[in-house]
């Protein structure tokens, strides 16, 4: 691969991970950049996961070795592998302490499988809070990733990954009974994004169910509803909720799905 095309997938995974650097990293060999190639170019979590591998393995002294951990935590996380995640964004943060994309990562893991019945569920949203808030603060100061991205999209990227970290907190207020917390932590990562989640707008959605604010929940999963092509899971989700706040208004609407048990899944890429 030519260099100007490693530079070109290095910028967009750069723009993707926000991951930390104060220099952009270099190959040092030719077989470097064909180990580079396969990691960047995978098609698939597995396939990314024996790449990053390889490199790290093979080029003990890479520069690269923090994105390959980090794109091997994400992988995982794509796999739906909560235990390797873990692992590998552990020792992402061991080797790089400022890696807020993979502190969001465990923020969020933990809260998404905690439940209001678990024995250590007080230990467990104490842990994703203070992911969520080394992930804030750490973002105050970080300094753009890549030098192509533009003050705007830096700007938009930064306000993305604050939503998330609104958003792990509101889950586990809600999961705390919090709900008024909630509200405002899931309204803070709605309204704050650049990009807002449907999938963050319909747990606001199911919040305000829970709150007994039916008149709120339908209109923020109307919104959701009017939204162009939102993933057939997410309008699911959203369709059932809203069943859920016209019940709770006294609709007597039947619903044609049954009701959300839970927030809903992060839809797999």
């Amino acid at each position: 691969m030519k260099r100007l095309l490693l530079a070109g997938v290095l910028a967009l995974v750069y723009s993707a991970t926000g991951l930390m650097a104060q220099k952009q990293p270099q190959p040092k060999s030719q077989k470097e950049v064909e180990a580079l190639q396969a990691l960047f170019g995978a098609q698939d979590p597995d396939a990314r996961i024996k790449a990053a591998d390889n490199l790290i393995t093979k080029f003990a002294d890479t520069e690269f070795k923090t994105i390959a951990m980090y794109l091997t935590a994400a992988s995982y996380e794509q796999k739906n592998d909560f235990e390797k995640m873990v692992v590998w964004c552990e020792r992402t943060i061991e080797t790089d302490a400022t890696n807020y994309p993979c502190m969001l990562m465990l923020a969020s893991g933990i809260a998404k499988r905690a439940r209001e019945n678990d024995l250590d569920l007080n230990e467990k949203l104490a842990r994703s809070d203070k992911f969520a808030q080394s992930a804030l603060d750490t973002l105050k100061d970080a300094a753009k990733p890549n030098p192509q991205l533009t003050e705007e999209q830096w700007t938009a990227a930064k306000k993305d990954f604050a939503a998330q970290a609104h958003e792990t907190f509101a889950l586990a207020a809600a999961l705390r009974k919090k709900y008024d917390v909630a509200i405002a932590e899931f309204k803070q990562a709605v309204d704050g994004a650049a990009t807002p989640d449907p999938a963050s707008m319909v747990r606001l959605g199911q919040v305000y169910n829970q709150a007994g604010k039916p008149d709120d929940a339908i209109a923020i999963l109307d919104k959701v509803m009017a939204i162009p092509d939102v993933n057939p899971q997410i309008k699911q989700f959203a369709q059932a909720e809203r069943v859920r706040a016209i019940q709770a208004k006294g609709g007597g609407v039947k619903p044609a799905a049954p009701p959300a048990a839970a927030a809903p899944a992060d839809p797999k890429k």
